[in-house]
């Protein structure tokens, strides 16, 4: 890496210093090859440090841990959201990667035959870039929140912090997946709940020690195995889980019953400045907590990379129409596991090893994944969002 007056000159550079960041981080460094991580955030690990406060893990530690490093707990324990925000930063600090925090990049463009990124006014120009910015972004709330009555406290999942954000009277959770859930029951401790949207399934067996030792080895097994791009069910199955989305995991229907929590339809408007159900009830409500989800912002990505949906069109992460882009951390890069901690690892290896490969003005050549034909534009994988 080098300057070059006002521009920074770098060989590869990670826009993003989350768990898939680090990774490929990590791969390139035990590799020899020069990177730098860009990361929006002050510290490594605020993705983790700044969510809710009694959010834990919903994987076991012994799952939990990145390419070399393994998570400093309890095999069968369940950290907590500080706990593997200080093991990020750690791991950082361990292998020396090099991350610029405090740096958020807000363009990303070719020139001739270098990438531009630009972070306010801070030029980067890199032969390669890995976009490890995650497959959580913006926050997404529904248009007619802004009708809503302004005495009535609104807060999303991404800002939730703890009851103390919620003034007196009842709380109307919005979104009725693992997040809402979870708000759900720590808001019924002290304020009247109901919890809007369909039920999302839930898993079978009840979370814990028992289930990390005994049923989570076969969850990973077809997560990461079976559940790919390259079998003919990965590739039949997971375009039906995106649309569905994950089960409950840790909290069971029985769970939000017997906390008073009532289930209520959708909500699809406002009457009065209060929220309205499908059924056309108005609910008196001191608060609504927005659990529905975030959105991708690739508006700062000045590239033809896109599908009609909007996102990257990739194979294992590789865009093969633009040589020495990347991307990591999204749902789905390669396997239902991509976008768990404990699945990033591999993603990551395979693009260090793409990137490492000689090819043409010293760019990695298309890859054609072992055992398959080469999808053509239209198959290549889109990534869509997750959940938390």
């Amino acid at each position: 890496m080098g300057g070059s007056g006002d521009v920074e000159q770098v060989g590869t550079v990670i826009v993003g210093g989350g768990q898939a960041g680090l990774a490929v981080g990590y791969e390139l460094a035990r590799r020899e090859l020069p990177f730098l991580i860009l990361d929006a955030n002050e510290r490594v690990g605020d993705v983790w440090r700044n969510r809710w406060d009694s959010l834990r893990l919903f994987t076991a530690a012994g799952y939990d841990g990145l390419p070399g490093m393994r998570f400093p707990a309890s095999r069968y324990s369940f950290p907590t959201k500080d706990e593997m925000a200080d093991y990020l930063e750690a791991y950082a600090g361990r292998f020396q990667l090099p991350v610029r925090t405090g740096v958020a990049v807000d363009g990303l463009s070719r020139d001739g035959g270098r990438y531009v990124l630009t972070a306010g006014d801070r030029r980067f120009e890199a032969d390669r870039v890995v976009v490890a910015t995650g497959a959580h972004h913006i926050p997404r709330v529904p248009a007619f929140a802004n009708e809503l009555d302004p005495g009535i406290v609104q807060v999303h999942s991404a800002d939730y912090r703890n009851p103390s954000q919620l003034r007196e009277g009842g709380v109307l959770v919005v979104g009725a997946g693992n997040s809402g859930a979870e708000l759900a029951l720590e808001a019924s401790r002290g304020h009247r709940t109901w919890l809007s949207g369909p039920h999302p399934g839930h898993i079978p067996v009840r979370h814990g020690p028992a289930a990390a030792r005994f049923f989570f080895p076969v969850v990973r097994f077809v997560g990461h195995r079976v559940l790919t791009m390259d079998t003919p069910v990965g590739r039949k199955v997971l375009p039906k889980l995106r649309a569905r989305g994950a089960p409950l995991i840790r909290i069971k229907p029985k769970e939000i019953a017997a906390a008073g929590i009532e289930r209520v339809p959708r909500v699809v408007g406002v009457r009065d400045g209060l929220p309205l159900l499908e059924d056309q009830r108005v609910l008196q409500v001191a608060n609504v907590a927005w659990c529905t989800g975030f959105h991708d912002d690739y508006s700062w990505i000045d590239l033809p990379v896109f599908g009609e949906d909007g996102q990257p069109v990739h194979w294992r992460g590789v865009v093969a129409d633009e040589p020495g882009l990347y991307f990591v951390g999204l749902e789905f890069t390669y396997a239902f596991s991509s976008v768990v901690i404990n699945g990033v690892g591999r993603d990551a290896s395979h693009i260090a090893r793409h990137i490492a490969s000689p090819g043409r003005n010293g760019r990695p050549a298309t890859p054609r994944p072992a055992g398959t034909r080469r999808p053509e534009a239209a198959e290549r994988v889109r990534s869509g969002a997750a959940g938390s």
